[in-house]
C-alpha cells in the first residue's frame, strides 16, 4: 500500500520509489573522514578532489572547513589533506610524504581492492586492462597503481577490437566500480572472445551499491511514465542509472541535482514517476524532490525494494578515536 496525499485539484501520481538508492557505504564513509578530520584537526582540512560527486555534500563540508582542490600542489604543507573516495595514484601519497604531510586516504574500500587486484595480476607478470571511462577519478587513480603502460584501458566493446597487449596469452581485465553491469558484462564477453586465457575476478568489480542501484531502476522502469535520477553530471553511477532506466524501458530518464533542476513542463502528461539517487546524493535531496511532487500532484509513493544493504566500512585508523 502507499502513502496518498489527497488534494481534488491537482493531478493524480503515482511515485515509485527505487529501494536501495542514494549513499553506500564507501560514500558514507568518506564524507565521515572529513567531517572526523575536522573535528581532530580544525579548519581549514584540504580534501584533494572531490570528496564524492555532490555539489549539496561538498557544500555542506566546505561550511564546515573543508577546502576542495584539484591537486596536491593546492596544498599547504602544515594542514592535514585527505584523498577522495575514487583513490588516487600512488604518486599522489608519494609526493605528500616527500613533503612531510599528514594525510588520510579516504578510498572507498572496494576501490582500493581493485588495486590491489591490479598490483596482484602485475606481480605475476600479466598485463592489465581496464574496463573503465577516460579521465574519471576512478579510473586515473587504479591505472596510477602500476607504472605507465602496464595497464591498457577500454571504454566500450569497439575498443576491445584495437587494444594492443604486449602478450594476448598473459592479461587480466579489472573494472571501474560504477560501470553499468550491462556494459560491462558486454565488454567483459569481448575480451574473453578474443582474449581466451585473459584472467578477470571470480565478479566483476562493480561494487554492490552500483549493481544495487540499477537492479532497482530495472525493476521499475517498466511501470512509469518518467524516470528522475537525483546526482551529480559528473557521478559515473549516477549517469548509469540514466542510461539502465532508458534501455530498461523509460525513454524519458533524466539527471537532476535537486528539485529546483526539474523541468516541469515536459512532465505534465505523466501519470507515474520513478525516482531514485545515485551513490553520492543524500535523502535530504530525495525527500526535497517528493515534497516539491506532493506540492503539485496527488502523489501515492510506493516503494519497490530489491536489495537489503547493511553493509558499512570503518573510518581510516587515525580518526577512530574521534569519533
Amino acid at each position: 500500500m502507499g502513502l496518498r496525499m489527497t488534494n481534488s485539484a491537482k493531478p493524480e501520481l503515482t511515485i515509485y520509489l527505487a529501494a536501495p538508492r542514494g549513499f553506500c557505504a564507501g560514500v558514507d564513509r568518506a564524507i565521515k573522514t572529513v567531517e572526523l578530520a575536522i573535528r581532530k584537526w580544525g579548519a581549514p582540512v584540504y580534501v584533494r578532489h572531490e570528496i564524492v560527486h555532490n555539489k549539496y555534500v561538498v557544500d555542506d563540508l566546505r561550511a564546515q572547513g573543508a577546502v576542495f582542490v584539484e591537486e596536491l600542489s593546492d596544498c599547504p604543507d602544515d594542514r592535514p589533506v585527505i584523498f577522495s573516495a575514487h583513490g588516487v595514484a600512488k604518486s599522489v601519497p608519494a609526493a605528500a610524504e616527500a613533503r612531510e604531510m599528514l594525510f588520510v586516504d579516504a578510498t572507498c574500500p572496494l576501490v582500493s581492492k581493485v588495486h590491489i587486484e591490479a598490483e596482484r595480476h602485475y606481480g605475476n607478470g600479466l598485463q592489465m586492462i581496464m574496463i573503465g571511462h577516460r579521465g574519471h577519478p576512478e579510473t586515473v587513480g587504479t591505472m596510477g597503481q602500476l607504472p605507465d603502460g602496464a595497464v591498457l584501458l577500454v571504454e566500450t566493446v569497439e575498443d576491445v577490437a584495437s587494444v594492443s597487449p604486449d602478450d594476448p596469452g598473459r592479461l587480466a581485465f579489472i573494472t571501474q566500480t560504477t560501470l553499468s553491469v550491462d556494459d560491462a558484462a558486454d565488454i567483459i564477453a569481448a575480451l574473453k572472445a578474443r582474449f581466451p586465457a585473459i584472467i578477470g575476478p571470480r565478479k566483476e568489480d562493480i561494487c554492490y551499491a552500483t549493481t544495487n542501484r540499477q537492479a532497482a531502476v530495472r525493476k521499475i522502469a517498466p511501470q512509469i511514465d518518467a524516470l528522475l535520477v537525483i546526482g551529480a553530471p559528473n557521478s559515473s553511477n549516477s549517469r548509469r542509472l540514466v542510461e539502465v532506466g532508458q534501455n530498461a524501458g523509460c525513454v524519458y530518464s533524466q539527471l537532476v541535482q535537486r528539485s529546483t533542476d526539474i523541468d516541469w513542463r515536459s512532465l505534465d502528461s505523466i501519470r507515474s514517476v520513478g525516482i531514485t539517487a545515485g551513490a553520492s546524493a543524500p535523502e535530504v535531496l530525495i525527500e526535497e524532490v517528493l515534497e516539491a511532487f506532493a506540492r503539485r500532484y496527488n502523489t501515492t509513493v510506493k516503494t519497490v525494494k530489491t536489495a537489503t544493504e547493511n553493509i558499512s566500512f570503518k573510518v581510516p585508523r587515525i580518526l577512530r578515536e574521534t569519533l
